[in-house]
């Protein structure tokens, strides 16, 4: 989970129940991924991983095309100008390309192993798999349909991450101007294993209870990823708006949106989602920066009606697990959905 939840503290504590925890390093540059992996050294010595965004130039070109160029990221621009103007702030100008520094990252953890690389937005080329691999390190790609997991297998990936609709935060969808399906957790691991029958992977989206986790393993899933389960976690660095929105009650539903990033990703339907979530162009990630100044000033005045309070479809059941501590949770979705649960 790129953007603050991941820290130290989260992954030694999931780490300490047995699973495997990963540094979002989404936005951060080669040398905030090394300063991440430094920090989680200095406080465990359990295995981890980091997490790596996939951005292609060439993609967020085509996407950008398709709805007439950067003049549309003016026209979204315009749109949202009066939420700007409201919280006192400047939009970004001219928002230009970024791919986060993924080249200097991918060869920082060449030279400075860790358990596990996976990756988001892409499939990677044989040639970054594979000296991922000589130095030790297994390699996840993140899919969301049946294709990409079959592009994934043939790059060399050690196991997958598959991922559905209901998962909260950004789709891994390879390409930016996909379209959202609306499969399920469920659906789409049948029909990842009914393609791949020996590949390794786990499922993503949605997951928030133990009869989620043993409907995943039961359906083929060699394990499950979580993530918005552990945003009200104590170790987490989820921002106290975001944690506080997720127990609110007015929020009643979530919804793949690109009126953040660009990119679809699932969130709280707030105000600025209801209002330009039909407008948004798929432009990644020069929406990103665009609204990053918008989103900063939101989160700092407390204003939850603007920023991304991403969540997967199932963010209600995650209640019961609220304010436990990640060890807990882990290890209780685990165990129980290991036995046989009470009907």
């Amino acid at each position: 989970m790129a953007g603050g939840p991941t820290t130290p503290e989260l992954l030694a504590a999931v780490g300490e129940a047995g699973g495997l925890g990963m540094i979002g390093s989404g936005y951060l540059d080669a040398a905030g991924t090394r300063a991440a992996i430094a920090r989680v050294r200095e406080i465990t010595d359990v295995p981890f991983g980091v997490n790596v965004f996939l951005v292609d130039r060439a993609d967020s070109d085509a996407a950008l095309a398709e709805v007439g160029g950067p003049e549309a990221v003016d026209r979204y621009a315009a749109a949202i100008g009066p939420v700007a103007d409201r919280l006192g702030i400047t939009l970004a100008e001219g928002p230009g390309f970024t791919d986060f520094d993924q080249d200097a990252t991918l060869a920082a953890l060449v030279v400075d192993p860790v358990a596990v690389v996976s990756f988001t937005f892409g499939i990677p080329g044989r040639d970054v798999v594979e000296a991922l691999q000589e130095v030790g390190t297994a390699v996840v790609v993140t899919v969301a349909g049946v294709r990409d997991a079959h592009r994934a297998v043939e790059a060399g990936a050690d196991w997958l991450s598959v991922q559905s609709s209901e998962a909260g935060g950004h789709r891994s969808t390879t390409t930016i101007g996909e379209a959202p399906d609306e499969i399920t957790t469920v659906e789409l691991v049948r029909a990842v294993r009914d393609a791949l029958p020996d590949a390794q992977f786990v499922a993503a989206g949605g997951i928030s209870t133990p009869e989620d986790v043993a409907a995943a393993l039961e359906a083929g899933a060699d394990g499950v990823q979580l993530g918005t389960v552990l945003l009200r976690t104590p170790e987490a660095g989820t921002g106290a708006l975001h944690r506080a929105a997720l127990a609110d009650p007015r929020f009643i539903e979530s919804r793949p949106t690109r009126c953040y990033t660009g990119r679809y990703a699932r969130a709280l339907v707030n105000g600025f989602v209801a209002g330009f979530d039909q407008v948004a162009p798929p432009a990644y990630p020069y929406l990103h920066v665009l609204t990053g100044p918008l989103r900063s000033a939101a989160a700092e005045a407390g204003d939850d009606d603007v920023p991304p309070l991403w969540a997967g479809s199932r963010w209600r059941a995650a209640d019961a697990y609220a304010n436990r501590s990640a060890v807990e949770v882990v290890t209780e979705l685990w165990d129980r959905a290991a036995k046989p649960l009470p009907r």
